[in-house]
């Protein structure tokens, strides 16, 4: 069966988007070929994608978030039913219930390969409900001040083990497995 992995690039002080929500702060930096090979590593291990529904208008525009770009099932939360959406050969289906039953049924789409959580608001409620495995970071040298937290917000305190850090050119690669969480 597979497993749930956080999986997100951040600033230093943990952010994932700006106040804006963009991300362009991510690029331009010096990359290594190390640390393109640890991501791809990671990115051909997940099997299917769960994130929030706010990537709706993303993805009737035409534009393809990180789970198209994998080539895997894209699984996102809402409020309303929807129709599930193709593009590119790519499946968003739309998920009504509560994120557990998001986990479960891109499980069963991901087979043996990971499942990847996408987004702070869906992480948070995947780490609330000890439903997340592993947490992947990939740390962008730069402090934005404000924008979207990945971590912001929790309600209780999670132990984590070291998996493997590695640092190359400009980023950080931090895996942790989570190990309990406290009240």
């Amino acid at each position: 069966m597979s497993k749930v992995l956080v999986h997100a690039t951040v600033s230093l002080d943990g952010f994932i988007a700006d106040t804006d929500g963009g991300v362009e702060w991510m690029n331009g930096f010096p990359v290594d070929p190390a640390d393109e090979a640890i991501v791809a590593r990671i990115v051909e291990d997940i099997g299917a994608v769960v994130g929030g529904a706010n990537k709706t208008q993303t993805i009737e525009d035409g534009e393809i978030p990180y789970g198209g770009v994998l080539g895997v099932p894209v699984f996102l939360l809402t409020h309303s039913t929807h129709e599930p959406i193709e593009r590119n050969g790519i499946i968003y289906h739309f998920v009504v219930e509560d994120v557990a039953a998001a986990l479960a049924t891109a499980k069963g789409a991901a087979g043996e390969k990971w499942v990847s959580v996408l987004g702070g608001s869906v992480s948070r409620q995947c780490l609330e409900k000890g439903l997340v495995d592993e947490i992947a970071l990939h740390v962008v040298p730069i402090l934005l001040g404000a924008g979207v937290s990945l971590f912001a917000g929790l309600s209780k305190s999670m132990r984590l083990e070291r998996v493997h850090t590695s640092a190359f050119a400009s980023e950080v690669h931090l895996r942790y497995r989570v190990s309990s969480t406290t009240a």
